[in-house]
C-alpha cells in the first residue's frame, strides 16, 4: 500500500515563486512506486489547493486558471488520522481528498520557513520532513543564529540590530555601524533569504539608503562588516542530531562585477532554481579548509537541532583565511541536490533519506508522554473566572 505523502509549497513569503520551483524539482524525483505524492499549493493568500496539475512547472504561467482546475482543501485530524478534504464541502459525496500518512513541506522564507507552518503541522501530530519549529525558526533569525553559534564558539562576524521603530532615530544607529565597524558594511533583513534586501553600503549615504531598503522587507535588520577579500563557499548536511554527514563544498560564481549575488543571479533565466546558478564544484579550496568548512558545518547542524537537508553557507577572508558560518538555510533552494549528487547521491536517495529521518523523529517523539493524569476537572464545584486562587484575571 502506497505512503500518502502531501508536499506543501508556495504560501506567503517574498520567495513565493523560488519555492514552486523547489517543490516541482523534487517531486518529479520522488519514488512513485512508494509514494502516492499530493501536492498541496498555498497561494500568497495562504489558500491550500490540491490537483495533479499543479505538480508540473509550466502550469504557473498562468496562476488564477490553474486554481480553477484545481480543488481548495483543508488538513483536519479525524479518527486519529489526518485528513486532506474539500475546503467548499458538497452536499453529496464524500468530501475526503485523500488520507495524509507525511507531509514534505519544500517552502522558503518568512511564515513558512521559520517554524510557523512546522507548528502547525506538528500541532496536527502528522509527521513531517524538516527542521522542527525551533531549528526553524533560529535557522530563519540571523540575528539568534549568530547569537547561539558565537555562543558556542563558532566562527560568526559581529553585528548590529535594530528594529522597524530605530528609524526614527536612524542617524544614532549610522554612528554606532559607523564606530562598531566603519566601512564598507552589509546591510541585510534579519528574516529573509535569496538575497532579498541585502544590499552593500560603502558610506554613509548608502548604509541610509540600505537600512531603509531592508526594512521594506523586515522589520528587524543587522548590519555586519563586510569582508573584501571575499570566498563564498556552500556545504550541505544530512541528517539530524544523532547523525549527520557533509556534502562536497561548492563556490558560487558572480555573473558580474557584484559584490552580492542577487536573486536575479541566482534564479532568473531557467526553472531549475538554485541548480541553475553557475558554481565551482567542488570549490577551489584547500584540502585543510574544506575538512574545516565540512566540519564545521555537520558541528553547527548538530548543535542547532536541525533534521534533514541544510545549505550552511559560509565566508573565507582571503586577506586573513579566517572562516566564518554566513547563514544556515533549513530547506535550501533545489533542496541542495546538486551538491549531493556531486558525491554520488542521487536526487530520489536523498529524498527518501529525508523522508525517513521524518518519520524517525515521530517514531521518538510517541515515545514522550505528553499528558499528566489528574483529576482537577473531575472534583467537581465551580472553577469560573477566577482561578484556583479564586481571584479575578
Amino acid at each position: 500500500m502506497k505512503i500518502n505523502l502531501a508536499v506543501l509549497f508556495g504560501g506567503r513569503s517574498v520567495e513565493h515563486e523560488v519555492s514552486v520551483i523547489s517543490a516541482c524539482q523534487a517531486m518529479a524525483s520522488m519514488n512513485t512506486e512508494k509514494y502516492n505524492i499530493v501536492p498541496v499549493y498555498m497561494t500568497k493568500k495562504s489558500e491550500f489547493y490540491t490537483g495533479e496539475k499543479l505538480m508540473d512547472i509550466n502550469n504557473y504561467k498562468d496562476i488564477p486558471t490553474l486554481l480553477k482546475e484545481c480543488t481548495e482543501c483543508v488538513f483536519v485530524r479525524s479518527e486519529g488520522k489526518v485528513q486532506l478534504i474539500r475546503q467548499k464541502m458538497k452536499k453529496f459525496g464524500s468530501n475526503l481528498i485523500s488520507d495524509i500518512d507525511i507531509a514534505f513541506p519544500i517552502v522558503h522564507g518568512t511564515n513558512v520557513e521559520d517554524g510557523a507552518l512546522q507548528g502547525y503541522l506538528q500541532t496536527l501530530d502528522l509527521p513531517y520532513v524538516g527542521c522542527d519549529v525551533l531549528a526553524s525558526a533560529v535557522g530563519m533569525d540571523k540575528y539568534v543564529m549568530k547569537i547561539l553559534l558565537k555562543e558556542a564558539g563558532f566562527p560568526v562576524l559581529d553585528c548590529c540590530r535594530f528594529s522597524s521603530f530605530d528609524l526614527d532615530r536612524i542617524d544614532e544607529c549610522a554612528d554606532e555601524v559607523e564606530k562598531k565597524f566603519g566601512y564598507p558594511v552589509i546591510v541585510k533583513p534579519i528574516n529573509l533569504g535569496s538575497s532579498v534586501g541585502i544590499s552593500k553600503a560603502s558610506d554613509r549615504d548608502g548604509l541610509m539608503k540600505s537600512i531603509e531598503s531592508a526594512f521594506e522587507f523586515s522589520d528587524r535588520i543587522l548590519v555586519e562588516p563586510a569582508v573584501v577579500k571575499l570566498k563564498e563557499i556552500n556545504c550541505s548536511v544530512v541528517g539530524d542530531s544523532e547523525s549527520a554527514e557533509a556534502s562536497v563544498c561548492e563556490e558560487p560564481v558572480q555573473a558580474s562585477d557584484e559584490d552580492i549575488l542577487s536573486f536575479e543571479q541566482k534564479y532568473v533565466g531557467g526553472s531549475k532554481g538554485m541548480a541553475s546558478l553557475k558554481r565551482k564544484i567542488p570549490a577551489e579550496i584547500s584540502k585543510e579548509q574544506e575538512n574545516t568548512i565540512r566540519t564545521l558545518a555537520v558541528d553547527a547542524f548538530r548543535y542547532l537541532g536541525c533534521n534533514g537537508v541544510t545549505r550552511i553557507d559560509f565566508m573565507i577572508d582571503m586577506a586573513t583565511d579566517k572562516i566564518y558560518i554566513n547563514e544556515i538555510n533549513t530547506i535550501p533552494g533545489s533542496l541542495a541536490f546538486y551538491l549531493w549528487e556531486a558525491k554520488g547521491v542521487k536526487y530520489p536517495a536523498l529524498l527518501e533519506k529525508m523522508i525517513q529521518l521524518a518519520l524517525k523523529r515521530h517514531r521518538q517523539g510517541q515515545k514522550i508522554n505528553y499528558t499528566f493524569d489528574n483529576n482537577i476537572l473531575s472534583m467537581g464545584g465551580s472553577f469560573g473566572a477566577k482561578g484556583s486562587k479564586g481571584s479575578k484575571f
